[in-house]
């Protein structure tokens, strides 16, 4: 009799697992792309703080230099199973909107698990083309209390922050909000 409670229970659990995963993804499109934070109210507008990472050259980057542009941050590792699943999306983004955004895919580079040259690598392993920059003094992920990745920083034209996104983003969701900070909202 016991088997039998265990086996149910192992069968329930599965199913949910199942049911979870096919619904995530829609539920997550549905929510992530009908809001639009930040995008006429002034009243909560907060401006997106500064730090410095490290282009691929070891040049120090800051963020305030691109500001005037939309900005898309995004903190990622190479080891983030998620991370690594949405980096194709950012890539597609990068070349079809590359020209008017910013992007910032910025590497949580720890000199440990996570080191200039293997990511060098593993960029080009992957045939991204997307530009990478370096935390290697974690000014970025301080600055933005990163505890978890990736997470995404979407930056309007004026500095100011327009939406933060936890967890791995399809392309249309991305590219959703993209539309939305340049105007070509659907």
């Amino acid at each position: 009799m016991k088997n039998k409670v265990w086996i149910i229970i192992a069968v329930a659990f599965v199913a949910i697992m199942i049911l979870a995963a096919v619904l995530y993804p829609k539920l997550s499109e549905k929510y992530s792309t009908d809001e639009k934070p930040n995008s006429a109210s002034s009243e909560n507008v907060v401006q997106a703080d500064d730090f410095t990472v490290y282009d691929s050259e070891m040049n120090e980057v800051k963020l305030s230099e691109y500001f005037g542009k939309p900005i898309v941050i995004n903190f990622w590792a190479s080891w983030c199973g998620p991370c690594k699943s949405e980096l194709p999306a950012f890539d597609a983004m990068y070349e079809k909107y590359g020209d008017e955004v910013v992007f910032m895919m910025i590497n949580l580079t720890d000199g440990y698990n996570e080191t200039v040259n293997g990511v060098k690598e593993f960029v080009f392993d992957g045939g991204y083309s997307f530009p990478v920059y370096y935390d290697t003094k974690y000014d970025a992920s301080n600055t933005y209390s990163i505890y978890s990745i990736p997470e995404t920083v979407f930056i309007n034209t004026d500095g100011s922050i327009y939406h933060t996104q936890l967890g791995a983003m399809s392309e249309k969701v991305l590219e959703n909000y993209i539309k939305q900070m340049i105007g070509e909202e659907k």
